[in-house]
C-alpha cells in the first residue's frame, strides 16, 4: 500500500536545535517576563516541567492546556489563572526572539514543499506541549507557513503527548487513514519512531538524534532530508 500522508515532527526535525539549549534559553526569558507578577526563575521553570510531566501523562480526558493549567495552579493557586494572559502574550510577542536558540536548514520546507508536490498529504505531528500561537512561530522559524499542514497538534486540541500510542490514534483519525497509509519522520526515537506500533512507517532523521534509550537506529529507515526523499521516492514507486 502506497502512503498517502508523511507526518512531521517539528523540534529538532524541521526545526534544528539542541533541545536543552532552546529550553534553557527560551525559559530565562519567560521567567523575566513573569518576574514582575512574582515569579522566581528557578520555582517557575519546576513548575513549568512539571506541568508538561502533567501534559505527558494525560490519557485524553481532556486537552493537554486543561492538564497542564490544572498542575500549575495546584503549585502556584487559583490566582495564577489570573496571571495567563502574561503566558500568552510571551508566546505571542516575546517568544519570536527565541530563534536565537535554534538553527535553520532550507531542506526541511524544500522536502516538506517536494512531499507535497508528489501529491501527498502533509501534516504536523508536533508534541503539542506547546499552544497554537507559539507552534505557528515555530513552524515559520523552518520557512513555512503552518497552513501549509493539513493540521498541526498544539496543547490546546488535543488530549495525549508522544510516546503515547493514542497520540498517534488520534492523528491517524483526523487524517482519516490507516496506519500503513502514513509515513512518520522525528529524530526521536523513543517519541517518533513508536509510530510504527500502529503499522505506521516511519523515518528517522538523524540531523538532530535523540536515542535516550541507546536503541539500534539501523532497524528504521534513517538519514538526512536527502536521505527521506529517496526513501519517499522509493515508496511511492512501490
Amino acid at each position: 500500500m502506497s502512503i498517502k500522508m508523511v507526518m512531521f515532527d517539528l523540534d529538532g526535525t524541521l526545526l534544528p536545535m539542541d533541545m536543552e539549549e532552546f529550553t534553557s534559553g527560551y525559559f530565562k526569558m519567560l521567567a523575566a517576563k513573569a518576574a514582575p507578577r512574582g515569579y522566581e526563575m528557578k520555582s517557575l521553570v519546576k513548575a513549568i516541567w512539571h506541568g508538561v510531566a502533567a501534559m505527558v501523562k494525560n490519557d485524553g480526558h481532556c486537552r493537554n492546556e486543561d492538564a497542564f493549567w490544572e498542575d500549575f495552579v495546584s503549585i502556584y493557586g487559583e490566582q495564577a489563572l489570573k496571571d495567563k494572559s502574561i503566558f500568552d502574550k510571551f508566546y505571542a510577542n516575546d517568544f519570536h526572539d527565541a530563534r536565537q536558540f535554534c538553527g535553520y536548514n532550507p531542506k526541511a520546507a524544500e522536502t516538506v514543499r517536494w512531499i507535497k508536490g508528489r501529491g501527498l498529504r502533509a501534516a504536523l505531528a508536533t508534541n503539542p506541549l506547546f499552544p497554537e500561537v507559539a507552534t505557528r512561530t515555530r513552524i515559520s522559524w523552518t520557512g513555512l507557513e503552518a497552513e501549509e499542514f493539513e493540521f498541526f497538534t498544539t496543547y490546546e486540541n488535543i488530549g495525549w503527548c508522544k510516546p503515547n500510542p493514542d497520540y498517534y490514534r488520534e492523528v491517524l483519525r483526523w487524517a482519516g487513514l490507516k496506519g500503513e497509509e502514513c509515513l512518520m519522520v522525528g529524530n526521536d526515537v523513543g517519541e517518533d519512531m513508536i509510530a510504527a506500533r500502529l503499522g505506521m512507517k516511519v523515518f528517522l532523521l538523524t540531523d538532530c538524534l535523540i536515542n535516550k534509550a541507546g536503541e539500534d537506529i539501523s532497524v528504521y529507515p534513517n538519514g538526512d532530508f536527502d536521505a527521506l526523499k529517496a526513501y519517499v521516492q522509493d515508496l511511492l514507486q512501490v
